[in-house]
């Protein structure tokens, strides 16, 4: 893909701020023609700058209220233990994110559940049955003080 230019930085800092927005209410908000838009949005979608489009939900609202963040220490570090505790890792539902680490622990997830049976239902099945796993260390979110998915975006070059 060609560079990234001040019309692209725009429309990326519009579709992190709504990505529900039509393709003619981008155009205003961003100020060029629909159709400059649309093929805009398409390249970087192809260009896989924009992985894809998602709706944020309320986990309180939907009875996922107990949040968590998982340091896991691996016994065997080899390339095809990692691999293997990945795999079962992002298979999980509960697991929102799964973050490989270094140095520390091997892994980082972000885990989301319903109440604390939920959060032992989720351990036993992922990590108590795992005999490579060595250790856990667990930290609960008391109050959620910022959660954002938006990337800062660099100025744009001007020529």
């Amino acid at each position: 893909m060609n560079e990234i230019d001040a019309i692209d930085l725009r429309l990326l800092d519009a579709l992190q701020a709504d990505a529900s927005l039509s393709n003619q209410d981008l155009a205003a908000r961003v100020a060029v023609s629909p159709a400059t838009c649309l093929r805009r949005v398409k390249r970087l979608v192809d260009a896989g700058i924009v992985e894809r489009r998602v709706a944020l939900l309320s986990p309180d609202k939907l009875g996922a209220g107990l949040s968590a963040l998982l340091e896991i220490t691996l016994d065997r570090q080899g390339a095809e233990h990692l691999d293997a505790f990945e795999a079962r890792a992002v298979q999980e539902a509960a697991v929102q994110q799964c973050w490989r680490v270094s140095p520390g622990p091997d892994f980082v997830l972000v885990v989301q559940v319903a109440d604390m049976p939920a959060y032992h239902a989720f351990t036993q099945r992922l990590l108590t049955q795992d005999a490579n796993v060595r250790n856990i260390k667990a930290f609960f979110s008391v109050k959620r003080a910022k959660f954002d998915t938006r990337i800062a975006l660099p100025p744009p070059n001007l020529k």
